[in-house]
């Protein structure tokens, strides 16, 4: 074939990717939701767990703190911050649920539509009845409130709520732990940070909504801090996965433009030719696109540790272009040396395909997206190897087995002793005695350590946390029943016994939505505790007599009474776009058919009495991180089982492929005896082993399993054996700098992968020339 007709085929291949990239892009629906990445829940507080991660209040929350000024600056900041804030809330693209930074704890915490109601949230009618003589008292103590400096302020109150239930709701609805207020607005204890709560409508691991959100609190903070020295810290899930996706996208990108650049110089060394990059990037390029391809048609959306996971898959899929291109030889047709090739280069594709497909029975979404990307990657990249590659490739190349530094190097190599079945059994004993017996941990099941969030940062958010009276986010009370109403009821039983755990100082404060909004059976019967308009009349008669007011000043009081006895019980959906929303949602958990009340806890000092006391009224005291932990292990469970179907699989693979025993069991022996001493070197490190080094551990295998089958397949023909061996050694680079320059990743998730397969690339490259490799014959 002519260089003309070759660069035509390699330029229609050119556009048929970029087809394919047109019709794939708008396909991928990136997902940063840790929750696909999870199996389904199975208790209470794994279930509760999973919610809040993706789309309960908690994941919702930034924390602000305002720092740098004097008192008076700081506060008129935080006020004119929040403004801004609640502004950007008119639109349609609503970023903010709630802005909250103490000054919409006073009275325009009730809103006017939500007034009338006040005697139904209002615990008097408990205790007390609208009659003459409590009237009475409540009157003489409003003519002494009028003469105090609280007058301006209660003046325009009276007429319609002379007992002030009002300001009673407002005072009660703060939060239990809530930080001092300073100028109006919420101060941290030294009084030196103004402190803002806001929630996002977008949940902490939607990027794009956080994002949003995190730009717009930046841009108003600029507005109103030009021209001071104000500093704004910024904390939360949202804030957390905005930096970390703008870490990730950096190392990425850097990372990714050395590997590129590294790969073009190592293929154009190896090969003395420009075109070798070129040619070698087509099958990667293909493989990379038929997978996200698959996946975005096949799920919902792709998830992003699935993307950055799938393209680590580069250390594989480069492995067989560079094959085809080393094994190329004088008078020999490209298309002769891939049919040479196929069997070996097949089994190895096709026992790496098993062994991801394995995932697809796990159960967890995000290890079948990982089974699918990973198996229309590979399939892809060998099967463009064997039937496109041949016909883009020069056929008259340099023949691997004619270089003088190969031949030097594989003399230096036959040197090397051979490995036998003792020598192998004895450094397996050995790793396995380091895996088995090394001091720490065996296996992290901690989630926050997978977080990359420096430490500095998240010690600034629990300082945050602790100054604006946050609860403890691992104990939480929940309560379950078939409906809100009940779930209110029930949680409205447990006040009393809480309060007396307060006051033993066995929790320093809890809130629950009861404290918000009564269950309707409450708020029936304060309203039948209401007087009609002509005993109340009669009442305020009474009580006015020889007194300072009118005797018509509290006709609004009648007729708010009126309403409030008229009135329909208050639900959530009542409270939609009020701050007394943002307050019950997150204690209020409802699905159909199903609601959950949960009693959010600080300062817990003794789980054992609180979790009798949510026992004996039927209610659970929930530990959220040892819900987590065993989420992790059931998921760790899954993994191993598909580990250990993955092992059994590629056996039969290899097994079906050389049909000879001692063949199988040499070519499967480096990639064991790898496994083996990975783990040994991680856990003689005193690293504690999560799941990403579990999945990174089938990636090491296909790896090994490549370079043991190529080093079989070259026999004991010494020209066969160089050119295996300048295959393996330019595939063995280029893996190794990828997965090396991915172990010095801040992601702990990617530092895993990289550290193992970085690990994997090195003992299986020796292994496979230790056990493997077969004495060349000589020639008489």
């Amino acid at each position: 074939m002519s260089a003309t007709r070759r660069l035509a085929l390699a330029l229609l291949w050119l556009a048929l990717l970029a087809l394919l990239a047109l019709f794939v892009a708008p396909r991928v629906q990136l997902s940063g939701d840790l929750r696909k990445f999870m199996p389904a829940p199975q208790t209470p507080a794994q279930k509760l767990l999973i919610d809040e991660l993706g789309e309960g209040p908690g994941s919702r929350l930034l924390l602000l703190s305002l720092s740098g000024e004097a008192q008076e600056t700081l506060a008129a900041q935080s006020q004119a911050l929040r403004e801004r804030l609640l502004a950007a809330r008119v639109g349609v693209d609503v970023p903010f649920k709630l802005v909250a930074n103490g000054a919409d704890l006073g009275l325009d915490a009730i809103p006017p539509r939500l007034r009338p109601y006040r005697y139904l949230l209002s615990p008097t009618l408990d205790t007390q009845r609208f009659d003459a003589a409590f009237l009475r008292r409540e009157l003489d103590a409003r003519v002494q409130d009028l003469g105090s400096p609280a007058a301006a302020m209660l003046e325009p109150l009276l007429p319609s709520d002379p007992t002030l239930e009002t300001l009673k709701l407002a005072q009660a609805w703060q939060p239990a732990n809530a930080p001092q207020r300073l100028h109006g607005v919420w101060f941290d204890r030294a009084g030196r940070e103004a402190l803002l709560a806001i929630e996002t409508h977008a949940a902490g691991f939607d990027p794009e909504g956080q994002q949003a959100a995190v730009d717009a609190i930046h841009a108003a903070f600029d507005a109103v801090s030009a021209n001071t020295k104000t500093k704004l810290t910024l904390t939360g899930p949202g804030a957390f996965s905005v930096e970390i996706g703008g870490r990730t996208a950096r190392e990425a990108s850097l990372i990714g433009t050395i590997d590129s650049l590294v790969f073009v110089l190592l293929l154009w060394v190896a090969y003395r030719s420009w075109k070798a990059p070129l040619l070698g990037g087509l099958p990667l390029a293909s493989a990379g696109l038929a997978g996200l391809g698959a996946v975005a048609l096949a799920f919902d959306g792709v998830h992003g540790i699935t993307v950055a996971f799938g393209f680590t898959l580069i250390g594989v899929v480069q492995d067989y272009p560079i094959h085809l291109f080393s094994h190329q030889r004088a008078g020999v047709s490209p298309w002769a040396s891939a049919r040479a090739l196929w069997p070996t280069l097949g089994t190895g594709v096709a026992s790496t395909c098993i062994a991801y497909a394995t995932f697809l029975v796990s159960g967890v979404d995000g290890l079948q997206q990982l089974a699918v990307f990973t198996v229309v990657a590979l399939a892809t990249a060998a099967l463009v190897t064997r039937f496109l590659l041949p016909a883009l490739i020069d056929p008259s190349p340099r023949d691997a087995a004619d270089s003088r530094w190969l031949a030097r190097c594989w003399n230096a190599l036959a040197r090397w002793p051979r490995m036998n079945a003792t020598a192998a059994c004895i450094v397996a004993a050995i790793a396995a005695a380091v895996v088995a017996f090394a001091p720490g941990t065996f296996w992290q099941n901690d989630l926050a350590r997978l977080t990359p969030v420096p430490p500095a940062a998240l010690a600034q958010d629990a300082r945050l946390r602790g100054e604006l009276g946050a609860p403890d986010v691992r104990y939480v009370i929940a309560l379950e029943a078939r409906d809100a109403e009940h779930a209110l009821q029930s949680s409205e039983r447990m006040i009393a016994a809480l309060e007396g755990l307060r006051a033993q100082g066995v929790v320093g404060g809890f809130d629950l939505a009861a404290r918000y909004l009564p269950s309707a059976a409450t708020q029936h019967a304060r309203q039948a505790k209401l007087p009609g308009d002509v005993e109340l009349r009669a009442a305020l008669h009474d009580a006015m007599s020889g007194g300072a007011f009118n005797d018509d000043a509290f006709d609004d009081f009648v007729r708010d009474v009126a309403a409030a006895r008229e009135a329909s019980p208050l639900t959530t959906a009542d409270l939609a776009g009020t701050p007394l929303a943002a307050s019950t949602e997150g204690l209020l958990l409802q699905r159909e058919g199903h609601a959950t009340a949960l009693v959010a806890l600080s300062n817990l000092r003794d789980p054992a009495a609180v979790a009798r006391v949510a026992q004996a009224h039927g209610a659970q005291l929930l530990d959220l991180k040892q819900a987590s932990e065993s989420l992790v292990a059931q998921y760790r469970e899954r993994v191993l089982w598909a580990l250990a179907l993955a092992t059994v699989l590629l056996a039969a693979a290899v097994w079906f492929a050389l049909r000879s025993p001692r063949r199988v069991l040499r070519v499967l022996a480096p990639m064991a005896l790898t496994t083996l001493l990975i783990l040994a070197v991680l856990r003689g490190f005193g690293v504690e082993l999560n799941l990403f080094h579990l999945v990174s551990l089938i990636l090491a295998a296909g790896l090994g399993l490549d370079y043991a089958l190529f080093f079989d397949h070259a026999g004991d023909d010494r020209a066969e054996q160089l050119r295996t061996l300048h295959a393996v050694i330019v595939c063995s680079l280029t893996t190794l700098l990828v997965f090396a320059l991915l172990a010095t990743s801040s992601i702990p998730v990617l530092r895993a992968i990289g550290g193992t397969v970085a690990l994997g690339v090195a003992f299986n490259f020796v292994l496979a020339l230790l056990i493997v490799r077969e004495p060349v014959k000589e020639i008489a």
